[in-house]
């Protein structure tokens, strides 16, 4: 098994978007006068970053035996097997194919994803849908390392 770490920050538009709002709050402040005005600017700023910061830094890591995904810790024992999935069939996996019971890590901003199956029968869990920029990195991390001596 191969070690993995990947973050899913959140892209680029989605700071300028949160600078754009910052700006809006600013001016918006204006009439108020220049303290207000920056005051508004600096903390529409600072919640707006941190709220694409949070939301941006989901990880997804392959380490000492274990999935982590998000606040999500799963022994690779539990897990089947990983198929990548192409941006087409991420988008069915995370709709119409959806299971309700299923734990997803989702960005939207991120077109291609991975699902692995979990195999613990004390799991009601069926698959586990993870977004992610390298789904054939990850499913590889995930598969099981030959028995010695083969």
């Amino acid at each position: 098994m191969q070690s993995y770490d990947e973050r899913l920050t959140a892209p680029v538009s989605w700071w300028l978007i949160a600078a754009a709002a910052a700006v809006s709050l600013g001016l918006i402040a204006l009439p108020l006068g220049t303290v207000p005005m920056l005051a508004a600017l600096v903390g529409g700023g600072a919640l707006a970053a941190a709220a694409v910061s949070a939301y941006g830094s989901a990880r997804i890591r392959v380490v000492q035996g274990s999935l982590v995904a998000g606040e999500a810790r799963i022994p690779v024992e539990a897990l089947g097997q990983a198929h990548a999935l192409d941006a087409r069939e991420a988008a069915a996996w995370r709709s119409y194919r959806a299971d309700p019971r299923a734990f997803m890590l989702l960005r939207a901003y991120i077109p291609t994803a991975v699902r692995v199956e979990v195999t613990d029968p004390e799991d009601p869990t069926p698959y586990v849908y993870l977004s992610t920029r390298h789904p054939e990195r990850l499913a590889r991390a995930l598969k099981p390392a030959p028995p010695d001596g083969s």
